[in-house]
C-alpha cells in the first residue's frame, strides 16, 4: 500500500558505484570507533601482536649481520703474505641462528594471531551492522522510503557493509605494521650506518615519487571503471527485465548500440586502470633493485675504507627491502581506510535517520480489554475531519470524514491521484494524520501501538507478494499455531485446493523462480493468506485488473467469501465490481465529493455516474 518510488534494487545511488571519500573522515572514524567500542580491547591486543611481530622481523637482519661478521672473522686471511686459517666460532653462530629462527617463528605466529583476531572483529562488526540496519528498517517511518530508493537501502546493507568487513581489518592492521616496519627499519639503518641510510633513502625517493604519480592517475581510472561497470550492469538488468517490450518495439538495435558504448567505456577505463596499477609492482621492484645497487656500491667503498664490516652490507640489503615494502602497503592501507570510512558514513547516515516515536508505553486496546484479556473487535471505523500530506507544503487529503459500521463493505473510488490509497495508508497507520482522527471501535488509532492497528487488518493488494517458501508457509505467513486444516479450508474457499493437490509435493511445494504460478493463482494465494489471518477488517486493493475474465470471476467469488462478516474497504478501479457495496465514497483531489450506494449515485448523474459511464460507454453498458 505505501507509495513506491526511486530506482530498483541495485540501481539506486551508491549501488555498485565507486566508494568516494567520506565528507568528514574524522567524525566517521569516531562513530565507527564508538560502534565497535566493545571490540577495542581485542583490537588493541591484535595491533600490539602485529607490532611486536614486526619488531621481530626488523631485528632479523641485524642478527644476520652478526652471523656474517662471525663467519668473515673466521675465514682465512693473509698475514705478511702467508695464509693463516682462522677458526669460525660455530657455537656463537649456532646461538645467533637459533635466535634468528625464534624471531621469525615468533613473527609468523604473532602475525597469524593478529590476522585471526582482526578477521573475527571485522566480521562481527559487519554482522552487528547488518543487525542494526535490519532493526532500523522496522523503526523508520514510511516517509523515509518515499524519498530514498530501495536500491540505495539495499546497497547500504550489502555493498557498504561488505566493504567495511573486507577493508576494516586490512586497513588498520596494515597501517600499524607498515608504520612499525618503516620506522623500525629506519632506526636500525641509522644505527648501523648513517651514510648508507641516506643513500638508501635517496634511491627510494625516486620510487616514491613515481608511485605517487601512478596512484594519482590510476585512481581516476578506477573510479571511471566502477561507473562504467555500473552502467553496463544496469543496462543489462534493465533490458533483460523488459526484453519483451524491447523486442515488441524493435529496440534491439538501439539497445545493442547503447551497450556497446558502455562496454567500450568499461574497456578503456579497465585496461588503463589495470595497466597503471600493474606498474606498481615493477616500480617497487625497481626501487628495491636500485636500493640494492646503491647499498652494494656505497657499502663496498665503506668496507674498503674500514668504516663498516661486510655484515653491515648484508643487513642493509634486507633493510632496504623492509624499508621500501611499507610504502606501497601504507598507501594501500590508507586507501582501504578511506573506503571503510566512506562506506561507514553511508551506514551511519542510515542508522542516524529519525525513527518513528517509541510506542512501548501504549496499551494494545484494539482486540483486548484494558485488563489484557482478548475481546472480539466489532470493526466500526470513523474518519473524523482527517487531513494529510506526504510533505508539509502539499496536502493530499483535505477534510475527510466518514462513519463505517461493522460488517459494511465500503468502496473508495476516484481518478488516479484522488487519495484512495492514501486513505488506506492512514487507516492502517502506515502514516499518521496531519490533523483529525481515525477511530476503530471508538479507540483512536494513534493511542495504541502500530502493531496493534496492523493486527486488525487483512490485506489483499493489487501487487501480489509471494516469498521463497512452501505454499503452506506462504499462506500461514507470520501466524503461529495455524493448523494444516485451516490452510486447506482457506484454499478450498478460494478454489485453489484442487490445483495445489496436482503439484508434485502438494502444499509442501516450494515457491521460487522455478515454480510457475499464474497471476490469478498468486492472487488466490494472497486471498487464502488473508482468510487464515481472519482479521476483523479487510482491505482489498482491486486484485483483478491484470487477469482474464474467467480468473476475475474466481477471484471475485473468493473475495466475496472473504468479506463475509468483516468490515471491508475496497479500492475500486473496475466499478462493476462494487455494485453491491454498502457505501461508495467518491474521492476527487483529496475530498469526498459524493457518497452513497451504486444505484443512488447513478441516479444523481454526478461525478460517479460520469466515471461509471466512461468505463462502459464503449461496450454499450452505460447507465
Amino acid at each position: 500500500m505505501p507509495r513506491q518510488g526511486g530506482h530498483g534494487p541495485g540501481r539506486g545511488p551508491g549501488a555498485g558505484g565507486p566508494v568516494e571519500k567520506p565528507q568528514n573522515f574524522k567524525d566517521v572514524l569516531g562513530k565507527l570507533l564508538h560502534f565497535t567500542r566493545s571490540y577495542i580491547p581485542a583490537v588493541v591486543i591484535a595491533l600490539v601482536l602485529g607490532a611486536v611481530g614486526t619488531i621481530f622481523q626488523i631485528i632479523g637482519p641485524d642478527k644476520l649481520k652478526d652471523i656474517t661478521n662471525l663467519v668473515m672473522k673466521g675465514l682465512p686471511a693473509l698475514v705478511k703474505g702467508k695464509p693463516v686459517a682462522g677458526s669460525i666460532d660455530f657455537t656463537q653462530v649456532e646461538r645467533i641462528a637459533f635466535t634468528l629462527v625464534a624471531l621469525y617463528v615468533g613473527y609468523a605466529v604473532l602475525t597469524y594471531l593478529q590476522s585471526w583476531i582482526m578477521a573475527n572483529i571485522t566480521q562481527e562488526t559487519a554482522r552487528k551492522m547488518r543487525d542494526a540496519i535490519s532493526k532500523k528498517i522496522n523503526k523508520l517511518p514510511l516517509r523515509y522510503f518515499d524519498r530514498v530508493s530501495y536500491g540505495d537501502v539495499l546497497s547500504r546493507i550489502t555493498n557498504d557493509v561488505d566493504t567495511i568487513g573486507q577493508t576494516l581489518g586490512q586497513s588498520i592492521g596494515a597501517l600499524i605494521t607498515s608504520i612499525t616496519l618503516f620506522v623500525g627499519s629506519l632506526i636500525m639503518m641509522f644505527a648501523n650506518n648513517v651514510i648508507m641510510t641516506l643513500s638508501a633513502i635517496g634511491s627510494s625517493l625516486i620510487g616514491i615519487v613515481l608511485m605517487l604519480v601512478v596512484m594519482k592517475y590510476s585512481q581516476s581510472y578506477f573510479v571511471r571503471q566502477q561507473v562504467a561497470l555500473g552502467d553496463v550492469n544496469g543496462h543489462v538488468e534493465e533490458k533483460y527485465a523488459g526484453h519483451v517490450i524491447v523486442k515488441s518495439y524493435n529496440g534491439e538495435e538501439s539497445s545493442i548500440r547503447q551497450f556497446e558504448e558502455y562496454n567500450q567505456d568499461l574497456y578503456e577505463s579497465g585496461w588503463k586502470s589495470q595497466f597503471l596499477s600493474g606498474l606498481m609492482m615493477p616500480l617497487m621492484n625497481f626501487v628495491g633493485n636500485l636500493g640494492y645497487v646503491v647499498v652494494c656500491v656505497v657499502g663496498a667503498a665503506l668496507v674498503i675504507n674500514g668504516s663498516i664490516t661486510f655484515g653491515v652490507i648484508v643487513a642493509f640489503m634486507m633493510y632496504v627491502r623492509l624499508f621500501t615494502q611499507p610504502l606501497s602497503q601504507f598507501a594501500q592501507a590508507f586507501q582501504n581506510l578511506q573506503r571503510t570510512a566512506a562506506a561507514s558514513e553511508r551506514v551511519f547516515d542510515f542508522l542516524d535517520e529519525e525513527e518513528m516515536p517509541d510506542e512501548s508505553e501504549k496499551q494494545a486496546l484494539l482486540g483486548e480489554h484494558a485488563d489484557g484479556t482478548s475481546k472480539q473487535l466489532n470493526g466500526d471505523v470513523e474518519f473524523d475531519h482527517v487531513s494529510f500530506g506526504y510533505s508539509p507544503e502539499k496536502a493530499i487529503i483535505h477534510d475527510f470524514s466518514a462513519k463505517v459500521s461493522a460488517g459494511q463493505k465500503i468502496a473508495i473510488v476516484g481518478p488516479t491521484g484522488a487519495g484512495k490509497t492514501t486513505m488506506v495508508n492512514l487507516l492502517m497507520r502506515f502514516y499518521d494524520v496531519t490533523s483529525g482522527d481515525i477511530r476503530i471501535d471508538g479507540i483512536s488509532t494513534t493511542s495504541v501501538p502500530r502493531w496493534n492497528v496492523h493486527d486488525q487488518f487483512s490485506m489483499v493488494l493489487q501487487d501480489t507478494w509471494i516469498f521463497r517458501g512452501t505454499i503452506r508457509e506462504n499462506i500461514a505467513y507470520a501466524r503461529t499455531g495455524v493448523s494444516d486444516e485451516q490452510v486447506i479450508e482457506a484454499c478450498k474457499a478460494v478454489g485453489l485446493d484442487h490445483f495445489i493437490r496436482t503439484l508434485p509435493k502438494g502444499y509442501d511445494t516450494m515457491l521460487d523462480d522455478k515454480t510457475t504460478l499464474s497471476q490469478g493463482q498468486r492472487q488466490l494465494v494472497t486471498i487464502a493468506r488473508a482468510m487464515v489471518k481472519d482479521a476483523p477488517i479487510l482491505i482489498l486493493d482491486e486484485a483483478t485488473s491484470s487477469v482474464d475474465t474467467r480468473t476475475e470471476e474466481l477471484i471475485q467469488q473468493a473475495m466475496d467469501a472473504l468479506t463475509v462478516g468483516r468490515t471491508s474497504f475496497v479500492i475500486a478501479h473496475r466499478l462493476s465490481t462494487i455494485k453491491n457495496a454498502d457505501m461508495i465514497l467518491v474521492m476527487r483531489d483529496g475530498d469526498i465529493v459524493e457518497r452513497g450506494t451504486h444505484t443512488a449515485l447513478l441516479g444523481k448523474g454526478g461525478f460517479y455516474a460520469d466515471l461509471y459511464n466512461s468505463q462502459f460507454a464503449n461496450n454499450g453498458l452505460a447507465a
